[in-house]
């Protein structure tokens, strides 16, 4: 009686060893690193890793390794003062080519990265994370408003009839539209008055000629700027979705700025790359009627209405100034590869509107070629005449706005196009991915700049984690020491039992790299008190069976069997509240939701198998007159 066939102990080691192999990892503790990739116009190569080995021995920083990735080079350092110091040293040698971002990576050995071991995450209030502190350029999304108003303009004139000789957008000033005469412009004055409600006209002479000179109202720029921070929240946090963080944080700071929290992310440069970069496309017409003027161009004489740009090889291409559509009529990207030879593609689909576009462009342009253009706003370290890093009265690189602008690919029109297309001419893969996570992310409604970039060590996180966990084992120790002064030899079968528990928890949370902030902790400390519940019911039930006058052997059976139910009925209760707190939470009520979850989940395997395991072993197959309960 009260035996355990074998298979069910292998069970219970198995369980125990992978819960305390996977649990090993959250006593090693962290590194500080620093995490260099490349942008899209750089590779990672030995040259790279030789450079900054080269300028961190010049400067007599020391570091633990040096690591080759997949997307980059990590490098460990005994502390944080020799990791800034190696970020300020690499960051000048390599230039705006790189990202180079602060990181705390885990200390776990080889053989347990082996077996994909890895501590939890923690949150802000406990391990620190990722701050960002971003600005959104407001000047920025008002001249891109300009932008596209410059072609609605032409396009309802158009429509209306009404003849002009040129409409542009002016630095500062607004928006410049010529008229040939009088009349022209009375009729350019009441289609604008009646169609285009945000800006206000004024009517002046051009060169001679009459002109009206709008501008945005107040309450057009007060939408614009309220719209480009709302907007711009939206997209970050589905990039950060994209980066599969756990509890981030975005939220307005002030008129114009967001923050940025990623607790307990790993790779701080791709989170640096994805999150501050403001790409999109611009889908232009190349001007084939001038394709062949390419050195005049070159040389500063660009025909009216044209622009200049580069493609990815650095070949001079006329492109006609007027935007077809842009990043903003995508609603929809995913990275593929090219049935016919193998590259990699990135699917495109259009909203309505740019589908509309799109059908009537290239309907119209069939033989003709359109070009997909990459425009990205980022902020690059300043150079001197003589190509020299300028630096500030801390020795900081001094940084200015700098865009973008490449052609990607411009093929032939061979066919009218609508809803779908794709876009070729990409480099790599990741290439392809990174592309289409941000423009299914969505276009930022205007540039962003990270002015604040910090990898924070816990704000308030020492304290609190040693107040977690003082709070953790202090209660631990009073269940531990009630138990076996209660229940004596019983006591000390929950208090294993329990220990475990804990154990399986946090192995639990680092085999699903989940991360645990401070309410967590409160689930971990409910938790305890309530694994050492099921026992509590389980010892009552054999001291009851024994004081009826059955035999111990029987008193265990029929304890384990008879509270099996009730402790499974109270389990169930407690694990639909949390799981109803995980659905309608958010944060860090979403993190008490999971420990607690677990915690109920193992504290049933531990309660009611490992501590009867532990019982049978002791008390099972031999004949016994009292029981030490």
């Amino acid at each position: 009686m009260n035996k355990y066939p074998l298979w069910k102990y292998l069970i219970i080691l198995a369980v125990l060893i992978a819960g305390f192999l996977y649990a090993l990892p959250n006593l090693f503790g962290e590194d500080p690193a620093l995490q260099v990739s490349a942008s899209r116009a750089a590779i990672i190569d030995d040259s790279t890793e030789r450079q900054i080995i080269s300028v961190l021995n010049e400067k007599g920083i020391s570091f633990h390794s040096l690591q080759r990735q997949e997307n980059g080079i990590q490098l460990r350092f005994k502390d944080t003062d020799d990791q800034l110091k190696a970020k300020v040293a690499v960051e000048n040698e390599l230039g705006d080519k790189y990202t180079i971002a602060l990181n705390l990576v885990p200390a776990t050995p080889a053989w347990l990265d082996e077996i994909d071991a890895r501590p939890m995450y923690l949150g802000l209030d406990l391990r620190g994370g990722v701050h960002f502190l971003m600005e959104v350029d407001i000047e920025g999304a008002t001249q891109n408003t300009e932008k596209r108003l410059v072609s609605d303009l032409r396009t309802g004139m158009r429509e209306k009839k009404i003849r002009y000789l040129s409409v542009s957008s002016t630095k500062s000033k607004g928006i410049l539209v010529v008229f040939p005469d009088q009349d022209r412009r009375a009729q350019g004055l009441i289609t604008i008055e009646d169609d285009f409600t945000s800006v206000s006209a004024k009517e002046i002479e051009s060169d001679g000629k009459p002109a009206l000179l709008l501008n945005l109202t107040e309450a057009a720029k007060r939408d614009i700027k309220d719209y480009s921070v709302k907007q711009n929240m939206t997209a970050l946090r589905n990039r950060i979705n994209e980066l599969g963080v756990a509890e981030p944080i975005v939220q307005q700071q002030g008129e114009n700025r967001i923050v940025v929290q990623l607790p307990g992310i790993q790779d701080t440069a791709r989170a640096k790359e994805i999150i501050g970069r403001t790409a999109t496309l611009e889908i232009m017409l190349v001007d084939e009627k001038n394709s062949g003027n390419i050195q005049a161009a070159l040389e500063g004489r660009v025909p009216v209405g044209s622009r200049l740009y580069r493609d990815r090889r650095n070949a001079p291409i006329l492109l006609k100034k007027g935007i077809v559509y842009s990043g903003n009529n995508i609603i929809d990207a995913s990275a593929g590869i090219d049935s016919r030879n193998g590259s990699p593609v990135v699917h495109i689909t259009l909203d309505a509107r740019g589908a509309s576009i799109n059908q009537r462009v290239t309907g119209d342009n069939i033989g003709k070629r359109m070009a997909v253009v990459y425009v990205e706003q980022k902020s690059v370290i300043k150079k001197d005449e003589q190509g020299n890093v300028v630096t500030d009265e801390n020795g900081r690189p001094v940084r200015v706005k700098s865009r973008i602008e490449e052609v990607i690919t411009a093929p032939v029109i061979r066919d009218q196009l609508g809803k779908r297309f794709q876009i070729e001419g990409l480099d790599s893969i990741k290439e392809a991915r990174d592309l289409s996570l941000l423009l299914r992310a969505g276009a930022l409604a205007a540039p962003i700049e990270i002015v604040e970039e910090r990898t924070i060590g816990p704000s308030l996180g020492k304290e609190n984690i040693r107040t977690g966990f003082l709070s953790v084992m202090y209660g631990l120790a009073a269940v531990l020491i009630f138990m076996v002064i209660y229940y004596r030899v019983f006591g000390i079968v929950a208090d294993v039992a329990l220990v475990t528990n804990l154990v399986l928890m946090v192995s639990v949370l680092s085999l699903f790299q989940a991360t645990l902030t401070l309410p967590g902790v409160a689930g971990i400390l409910l938790t305890v008190g309530m694994a050492v519940d099921a026992n509590v019911l389980i010892f009552e039930r054999i001291r009851e069976e024994i004081r009826n006058g059955v035999t111990p052997q029987a008193a265990i059976h029929a304890g384990y069997d008879k509270a099996f139910s009730t402790i499974i009925d109270a389990n169930i209760t407690t694990l639909i509240a949390a799981i109803v707190l995980f659905n309608f939470g958010t944060g860090p009520i979403k993190g008490f939701a999971i420990t607690l979850s677990i915690g109920i989940l193992t504290s049933m395997f531990t309660s009611i198998m490992v501590s009867r395991g532990i019982v049978n072993k002791i008390y099972g197959g031999r004949q016994i007159k009292k029981l030490a309960i």
